[in-house]
Protein backbone atom coordinates (compact mmCIF):
# COMPACT_ATOMS: atom_id res chain seq x y z
CA UNK A 1 0.00 0.00 0.00
CA UNK A 2 0.84 3.84 -0.93
CA UNK A 3 1.86 6.19 1.78
CA UNK A 4 -0.47 9.46 1.42
CA UNK A 5 0.48 12.97 2.13
CA UNK A 6 -0.80 16.42 2.00
CA UNK A 7 0.76 18.55 -0.65
CA UNK A 8 -1.76 21.08 -0.26
CA UNK A 9 -4.19 23.36 1.90
CA UNK A 10 -6.69 25.62 1.35
CA UNK A 11 -9.23 27.24 4.16
CA UNK A 12 -11.63 29.97 4.89
CA UNK A 13 -13.12 30.53 8.40
CA UNK A 14 -13.70 33.07 11.32
CA UNK A 15 -10.06 32.70 11.48
CA UNK A 16 -8.89 34.04 7.88
CA UNK A 17 -9.41 33.92 4.38
CA UNK A 18 -6.40 31.41 3.56
CA UNK A 19 -4.13 29.29 5.43
CA UNK A 20 -1.39 31.39 6.91
CA UNK A 21 -4.34 33.89 8.14
CA UNK A 22 -5.94 30.77 10.09
CA UNK A 23 -2.20 29.91 11.47
CA UNK A 24 -1.88 32.50 13.12
CA UNK A 25 -5.11 33.12 14.66
CA UNK A 26 -4.65 29.42 16.07
CA UNK A 27 -1.18 30.47 17.41
CA UNK A 28 -2.30 33.49 19.15
CA UNK A 29 -5.22 31.88 20.64
CA UNK A 30 -7.39 34.14 18.96
CA UNK A 31 -11.24 33.07 18.82
CA UNK A 32 -13.25 34.42 15.73
CA UNK A 33 -16.50 33.99 17.91
CA UNK A 34 -18.33 37.23 17.86
CA UNK A 35 -21.90 38.46 17.31
CA UNK A 36 -23.66 37.35 14.02
CA UNK A 37 -24.07 40.12 11.60
CA UNK A 38 -25.10 37.84 8.21
CA UNK A 39 -28.59 36.41 9.62
CA UNK A 40 -31.01 38.76 12.13
CA UNK A 41 -30.94 36.98 15.34
CA UNK A 42 -33.26 39.40 17.79
CA UNK A 43 -35.74 36.56 17.86
CA UNK A 44 -33.50 34.06 18.41
CA UNK A 45 -32.05 33.01 22.32
CA UNK A 46 -28.61 33.23 21.49
CA UNK A 47 -26.64 35.56 19.47
CA UNK A 48 -23.06 34.90 18.57
CA UNK A 49 -21.13 32.90 15.82
CA UNK A 50 -18.00 32.05 13.97
CA UNK A 51 -18.92 33.44 11.05
CA UNK A 52 -16.09 34.76 8.14
CA UNK A 53 -16.63 38.28 9.00
CA UNK A 54 -17.66 40.80 6.23
CA UNK A 55 -17.46 38.11 3.73
CA UNK A 56 -18.54 39.28 -0.01
CA UNK A 57 -17.81 37.04 -3.25
CA UNK A 58 -15.99 39.16 -5.04
CA UNK A 59 -12.84 39.44 -5.81
CA UNK A 60 -13.44 35.49 -5.94
CA UNK A 61 -15.86 35.19 -8.06
CA UNK A 62 -17.97 36.96 -10.86
CA UNK A 63 -21.33 38.28 -10.26
CA UNK A 64 -22.87 36.44 -12.87
CA UNK A 65 -20.61 32.94 -11.98
CA UNK A 66 -21.68 33.33 -7.98
CA UNK A 67 -25.11 33.58 -9.19
CA UNK A 68 -24.98 29.71 -9.66
CA UNK A 69 -23.27 28.77 -6.31
CA UNK A 70 -24.10 29.15 -2.62
CA UNK A 71 -22.09 30.54 0.08
CA UNK A 72 -20.95 27.02 1.13
CA UNK A 73 -20.51 26.21 -2.18
CA UNK A 74 -18.07 29.59 -2.58
CA UNK A 75 -16.46 28.26 0.19
CA UNK A 76 -15.52 24.76 -0.96
CA UNK A 77 -13.81 26.69 -4.26
CA UNK A 78 -12.16 29.20 -2.49
CA UNK A 79 -10.63 26.75 -0.34
CA UNK A 80 -9.81 24.64 -3.39
CA UNK A 81 -8.06 26.87 -5.23
CA UNK A 82 -5.48 27.93 -2.73
CA UNK A 83 -5.05 23.92 -1.70
CA UNK A 84 -4.69 23.01 -5.44
CA UNK A 85 -2.20 25.83 -5.84
CA UNK A 86 0.07 25.33 -2.91
CA UNK A 87 0.39 21.72 -4.09
CA UNK A 88 1.52 23.34 -7.44
CA UNK A 89 -0.84 20.78 -9.32
CA UNK A 90 0.80 20.03 -12.73
CA UNK A 91 -2.17 18.69 -14.17
CA UNK A 92 -2.69 16.57 -17.35
CA UNK A 93 -5.33 15.17 -19.34
CA UNK A 94 -4.57 11.90 -17.43
CA UNK A 95 -4.16 13.24 -14.29
CA UNK A 96 -7.99 15.33 -14.41
CA UNK A 97 -9.51 11.84 -15.89
CA UNK A 98 -8.45 9.95 -12.69
CA UNK A 99 -8.25 12.15 -9.76
CA UNK A 100 -11.07 12.23 -7.00
CA UNK A 101 -13.24 14.94 -5.26
CA UNK A 102 -14.24 13.48 -2.03
CA UNK A 103 -16.18 16.80 0.32
CA UNK A 104 -18.57 16.69 3.07
CA UNK A 105 -21.28 19.05 4.23
CA UNK A 106 -23.78 18.58 6.54
CA UNK A 107 -26.65 20.80 5.18
CA UNK A 108 -25.46 22.22 1.96
CA UNK A 109 -27.41 25.44 0.78
CA UNK A 110 -29.52 26.41 3.81
CA UNK A 111 -29.16 30.05 2.89
CA UNK A 112 -30.77 29.56 -0.54
CA UNK A 113 -33.47 27.28 0.55
CA UNK A 114 -34.46 29.50 3.58
CA UNK A 115 -34.67 32.04 0.86
CA UNK A 116 -36.96 29.73 -1.37
CA UNK A 117 -38.88 28.87 1.74
CA UNK A 118 -39.74 32.86 2.52
CA UNK A 119 -40.71 33.57 -0.58
CA UNK A 120 -43.28 31.27 -1.05
CA UNK A 121 -44.45 30.66 2.72
CA UNK A 122 -44.13 34.22 4.56
CA UNK A 123 -44.30 36.41 0.89
CA UNK A 124 -46.66 34.07 -0.91
CA UNK A 125 -44.88 33.79 -4.00
CA UNK A 126 -45.67 31.46 -6.37
CA UNK A 127 -42.36 30.52 -7.81
CA UNK A 128 -38.67 30.33 -6.38
CA UNK A 129 -35.49 30.94 -8.36
CA UNK A 130 -34.70 28.42 -10.71
CA UNK A 131 -31.04 27.27 -9.47
CA UNK A 132 -32.56 26.78 -5.21
CA UNK A 133 -31.81 22.96 -6.20
CA UNK A 134 -28.67 23.22 -7.88
CA UNK A 135 -27.33 25.82 -5.31
CA UNK A 136 -28.90 24.31 -2.55
CA UNK A 137 -27.81 20.37 -3.09
CA UNK A 138 -25.36 19.08 -0.41
CA UNK A 139 -22.83 17.72 -3.38
CA UNK A 140 -22.87 21.62 -5.02
CA UNK A 141 -19.02 22.43 -3.28
CA UNK A 142 -17.63 18.96 -5.03
CA UNK A 143 -19.35 19.43 -8.36
CA UNK A 144 -18.32 23.08 -8.91
CA UNK A 145 -14.62 21.81 -7.52
CA UNK A 146 -14.83 19.36 -10.61
CA UNK A 147 -15.63 22.32 -13.02
CA UNK A 148 -12.88 24.63 -11.98
CA UNK A 149 -10.11 22.47 -12.43
CA UNK A 150 -11.63 20.25 -15.35
CA UNK A 151 -11.39 17.36 -12.93
CA UNK A 152 -13.34 13.86 -14.69
CA UNK A 153 -12.55 11.34 -12.13
CA UNK A 154 -14.88 9.84 -9.33
CA UNK A 155 -16.54 13.31 -7.56
CA UNK A 156 -18.79 12.51 -4.52
CA UNK A 157 -20.26 14.19 -1.52
CA UNK A 158 -20.66 12.55 2.24
CA UNK A 159 -22.91 13.37 4.76
CA UNK A 160 -22.58 12.65 8.30
CA UNK A 161 -23.55 15.67 10.41
CA UNK A 162 -20.61 16.19 12.06
CA UNK A 163 -18.64 13.96 10.83
CA UNK A 164 -19.15 14.54 7.31
CA UNK A 165 -15.12 16.01 6.38
CA UNK A 166 -13.93 13.39 8.67
CA UNK A 167 -15.60 10.57 6.49
CA UNK A 168 -14.44 12.48 3.15
CA UNK A 169 -10.79 12.85 3.71
CA UNK A 170 -10.41 9.59 5.17
CA UNK A 171 -12.20 7.78 1.98
CA UNK A 172 -9.90 9.94 -0.02
CA UNK A 173 -6.85 9.03 1.78
CA UNK A 174 -8.31 4.85 1.76
CA UNK A 175 -8.87 5.39 -2.08
CA UNK A 176 -5.07 7.13 -2.53
CA UNK A 177 -3.34 4.42 -0.63
CA UNK A 178 -5.22 1.46 -2.34
CA UNK A 179 -4.37 2.51 -6.16
CA UNK A 180 -8.01 3.80 -6.96
CA UNK A 181 -6.60 7.50 -8.00
CA UNK A 182 -3.41 9.08 -8.18
CA UNK A 183 -4.49 12.52 -6.12
CA UNK A 184 -7.42 13.28 -4.41
CA UNK A 185 -9.14 17.03 -3.71
CA UNK A 186 -10.60 16.32 -0.07
CA UNK A 187 -12.32 18.30 2.63
CA UNK A 188 -15.11 20.02 3.68
CA UNK A 189 -17.56 23.50 3.33
CA UNK A 190 -20.60 24.71 5.60
CA UNK A 191 -22.25 27.69 6.10
CA UNK A 192 -25.16 27.28 8.24
CA UNK A 193 -25.81 31.47 8.98
CA UNK A 194 -29.74 31.75 8.03
CA UNK A 195 -32.86 32.22 10.33
CA UNK A 196 -34.32 28.66 9.64
CA UNK A 197 -31.39 26.67 10.59
CA UNK A 198 -30.54 28.89 13.52
CA UNK A 199 -33.73 28.57 15.08
CA UNK A 200 -33.61 24.95 14.70
CA UNK A 201 -30.55 25.00 16.70
CA UNK A 202 -32.33 27.17 19.32
CA UNK A 203 -34.56 24.58 19.46
CA UNK A 204 -31.76 21.75 20.14
CA UNK A 205 -31.04 23.71 23.38
CA UNK A 206 -26.84 23.31 23.10
CA UNK A 207 -26.01 26.50 21.68
CA UNK A 208 -24.30 28.67 24.14
CA UNK A 209 -25.66 32.21 24.84
CA UNK A 210 -22.16 33.76 24.69
CA UNK A 211 -19.19 32.20 23.75
CA UNK A 212 -17.49 27.83 23.24
CA UNK A 213 -15.44 26.54 26.28
CA UNK A 214 -14.33 23.00 25.84
CA UNK A 215 -13.89 20.97 28.75
CA UNK A 216 -14.35 23.95 31.04
CA UNK A 217 -16.66 23.59 33.90
CA UNK A 218 -18.71 26.38 33.29
CA UNK A 219 -19.14 25.83 29.49
CA UNK A 220 -22.68 26.31 28.67
CA UNK A 221 -22.69 24.64 24.70
CA UNK A 222 -21.60 24.87 21.24
CA UNK A 223 -21.20 28.01 18.84
CA UNK A 224 -21.92 27.54 15.38
CA UNK A 225 -19.30 28.48 12.79
CA UNK A 226 -18.70 28.20 9.55
CA UNK A 227 -16.15 28.38 6.40
CA UNK A 228 -14.02 25.15 4.76
CA UNK A 229 -11.17 23.34 4.34
CA UNK A 230 -10.00 21.24 1.38
CA UNK A 231 -6.60 19.49 0.64
CA UNK A 232 -4.64 18.18 -1.99
CA UNK A 233 -3.44 14.16 -1.14
CA UNK A 234 -1.34 12.04 -3.42
CA UNK A 235 0.95 9.42 -2.79
CA UNK A 236 4.17 9.96 -0.63
CA UNK A 237 6.49 9.09 -4.30
CA UNK A 238 4.70 11.11 -6.62
CA UNK A 239 4.88 14.15 -4.42
CA UNK A 240 8.70 13.75 -3.95
CA UNK A 241 9.30 13.14 -7.72
CA UNK A 242 7.40 16.26 -8.50
CA UNK A 243 9.17 18.15 -5.46
CA UNK A 244 5.91 18.93 -4.32
CA UNK A 245 5.75 20.46 -0.61
CA UNK A 246 4.59 17.72 1.95
CA UNK A 247 2.98 19.16 5.54
CA UNK A 248 2.27 15.75 6.81
CA UNK A 249 1.31 12.11 6.06
CA UNK A 250 -2.50 10.47 6.75
CA UNK A 251 -1.60 7.30 8.38
CA UNK A 252 -4.51 5.76 9.46
CA UNK A 253 -8.55 6.07 9.77
CA UNK A 254 -11.44 4.64 11.88
CA UNK A 255 -15.05 4.88 12.00
CA UNK A 256 -17.47 3.59 14.19
CA UNK A 257 -21.34 3.71 15.00
CA UNK A 258 -22.94 3.88 18.42
CA UNK A 259 -25.97 2.46 17.27
CA UNK A 260 -27.30 3.94 20.56
CA UNK A 261 -29.12 7.40 20.67
CA UNK A 262 -30.05 10.12 17.70
CA UNK A 263 -27.87 12.46 19.74
CA UNK A 264 -26.63 11.48 22.78
CA UNK A 265 -22.74 10.35 22.53
CA UNK A 266 -21.68 7.18 23.40
CA UNK A 267 -18.18 6.88 24.90
CA UNK A 268 -17.24 3.42 23.93
CA UNK A 269 -18.42 4.64 20.21
CA UNK A 270 -16.08 7.31 20.17
CA UNK A 271 -13.34 5.06 21.46
CA UNK A 272 -13.93 2.56 18.99
CA UNK A 273 -13.20 4.75 15.91
CA UNK A 274 -9.79 5.86 17.89
CA UNK A 275 -8.67 2.33 18.18
CA UNK A 276 -9.78 1.67 14.77
CA UNK A 277 -7.95 4.83 13.62
CA UNK A 278 -4.79 3.36 15.77
CA UNK A 279 -4.86 0.10 14.07
CA UNK A 280 -5.45 1.24 10.48
CA UNK A 281 -2.14 3.28 10.94
CA UNK A 282 -0.15 0.24 13.42
CA UNK A 283 0.00 2.65 15.86
CA UNK A 284 0.35 1.95 19.47
CA UNK A 285 -1.12 4.76 21.82
CA UNK A 286 1.64 5.63 23.62
CA UNK A 287 2.59 6.55 19.69
CA UNK A 288 0.14 9.58 19.69
CA UNK A 289 1.90 13.07 21.03
CA UNK A 290 -1.86 14.99 20.58
CA UNK A 291 -5.47 14.84 20.10
CA UNK A 292 -7.41 17.89 18.05
CA UNK A 293 -11.14 16.97 20.22
CA UNK A 294 -14.10 16.98 18.71
CA UNK A 295 -14.87 18.90 21.88
CA UNK A 296 -18.07 20.94 21.40
CA UNK A 297 -18.25 22.13 24.92
CA UNK A 298 -21.90 20.65 25.45
CA UNK A 299 -22.13 19.21 28.76
CA UNK A 300 -22.18 15.63 27.55
CA UNK A 301 -20.01 15.17 24.62
CA UNK A 302 -17.06 16.93 26.70
CA UNK A 303 -17.46 14.53 29.50
CA UNK A 304 -18.47 11.31 26.92
CA UNK A 305 -15.20 12.07 24.86
CA UNK A 306 -12.55 12.63 28.32
CA UNK A 307 -14.23 9.00 28.94
CA UNK A 308 -13.51 7.49 25.91
CA UNK A 309 -9.75 8.82 25.52
CA UNK A 310 -9.25 7.72 28.85
CA UNK A 311 -10.31 4.22 27.66
CA UNK A 312 -8.15 4.02 24.90
CA UNK A 313 -4.71 5.93 25.99
CA UNK A 314 -5.15 4.53 29.90
CA UNK A 315 -2.09 6.22 31.46
CA UNK A 316 -1.08 7.63 28.48
CA UNK A 317 -3.36 10.30 28.58
CA UNK A 318 -2.15 12.03 31.77
CA UNK A 319 1.15 13.04 29.14
CA UNK A 320 -0.92 13.64 25.90
CA UNK A 321 -2.44 17.31 25.40
CA UNK A 322 -5.75 17.41 23.97
CA UNK A 323 -7.47 20.56 22.74
CA UNK A 324 -10.55 21.65 21.18
CA UNK A 325 -9.99 24.74 17.97
CA UNK A 326 -13.89 24.23 18.13
CA UNK A 327 -13.42 27.55 20.66
CA UNK A 328 -11.63 29.36 17.46
CA UNK A 329 -13.57 28.74 14.93
CA UNK A 330 -17.07 27.15 15.78
CA UNK A 331 -18.53 24.07 15.37
CA UNK A 332 -18.67 24.66 11.55
CA UNK A 333 -20.78 20.83 11.36
CA UNK A 334 -19.88 19.31 7.82
CA UNK A 335 -16.32 21.72 7.56
CA UNK A 336 -15.98 20.91 11.11
CA UNK A 337 -13.11 18.14 11.00
CA UNK A 338 -11.41 19.59 8.00
CA UNK A 339 -11.15 22.65 10.17
CA UNK A 340 -9.44 20.47 12.70
CA UNK A 341 -7.77 18.58 10.69
CA UNK A 342 -5.67 21.22 9.51
CA UNK A 343 -5.84 22.32 12.85
CA UNK A 344 -3.83 19.01 13.73
CA UNK A 345 -1.40 19.00 10.70
CA UNK A 346 -0.14 22.40 11.50
CA UNK A 347 0.34 21.12 15.11
CA UNK A 348 2.58 18.43 13.76
CA UNK A 349 3.94 20.70 10.99
CA UNK A 350 5.01 23.93 13.02
CA UNK A 351 5.76 22.22 16.31
CA UNK A 352 3.08 24.55 17.73
CA UNK A 353 -0.01 23.02 19.51
CA UNK A 354 -3.26 24.98 19.58
CA UNK A 355 -4.96 25.84 22.71
CA UNK A 356 -8.26 25.30 23.75
CA UNK A 357 -9.40 29.04 23.85
CA UNK A 358 -12.16 30.92 26.21
CA UNK A 359 -11.34 28.14 29.04
CA UNK A 360 -11.52 29.56 32.60
CA UNK A 361 -12.05 26.57 35.04
CA UNK A 362 -11.21 23.15 35.60
CA UNK A 363 -13.63 20.57 35.46
CA UNK A 364 -12.83 17.09 37.40
CA UNK A 365 -14.85 15.44 35.13
CA UNK A 366 -13.00 16.59 31.91
CA UNK A 367 -9.56 15.56 33.55
CA UNK A 368 -7.27 16.14 30.47
CA UNK A 369 -4.65 18.13 29.46
CA UNK A 370 -6.62 20.63 27.58
CA UNK A 371 -3.82 23.47 27.02
CA UNK A 372 -5.49 25.89 27.93
CA UNK A 373 -5.81 29.64 26.78
CA UNK A 374 -2.11 29.74 24.59
CA UNK A 375 -0.42 27.60 22.23
CA UNK A 376 2.22 25.45 23.50
CA UNK A 377 5.43 24.85 21.59
CA UNK A 378 6.03 20.82 21.44
CA UNK A 379 7.65 18.63 18.62
CA UNK A 380 5.43 15.49 18.10
CA UNK A 381 5.41 12.56 15.42
CA UNK A 382 1.39 11.50 15.60
CA UNK A 383 -1.80 13.46 16.01
CA UNK A 384 -5.71 12.26 16.24
CA UNK A 385 -8.36 14.43 14.86
CA UNK A 386 -12.12 13.22 16.37
CA UNK A 387 -14.90 13.91 14.91
CA UNK A 388 -18.30 12.26 16.79
CA UNK A 389 -21.55 13.22 14.77
CA UNK A 390 -25.20 12.93 15.97
CA UNK A 391 -26.84 9.79 14.95
CA UNK A 392 -23.81 8.17 16.55
CA UNK A 393 -21.36 8.30 13.40
CA UNK A 394 -17.85 8.46 14.53
CA UNK A 395 -14.63 9.16 12.29
CA UNK A 396 -11.02 9.66 13.39
CA UNK A 397 -8.06 10.71 11.50
CA UNK A 398 -4.13 9.71 12.27
CA UNK A 399 -1.30 11.89 10.74
CA UNK A 400 2.37 11.86 10.72
CA UNK A 401 4.68 14.58 10.84
CA UNK A 402 7.18 14.22 8.14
Amino acid sequence: MRRVVITGMGTISALGRDVSQFAASVCQGRSGIGPIESADCSGLRFKNGAEVRAYCHQPYFEDRHADFLDRFAQFAVIAAREAVAGAAVEWTPELRESAAIITGSCVGGQSTEDIGFHEVYKLGHNRVHPLTIPKTMANAGASHISMEFGITGPSFTISTACSSAAHAIGQAFWMIRSGVTDLAITGGSEAPFSFGILKAWEAMRVVSPDTCRPFSRDRRGMILGEGAAMFVLEPLEAARARGAPVHAEVVGFGMSADAGHITQPSSEGAARAMRAALKDACLAPEQIGYINAHGTATPANDISETAAIHGVFGRHTARMPVSSTKSMHGHALGAAAALECLAAVLALRDGLLPPTANFTEYDPDCDLDVIPNCARRAEIEYALSNSFAFGGLNAVLALRKI
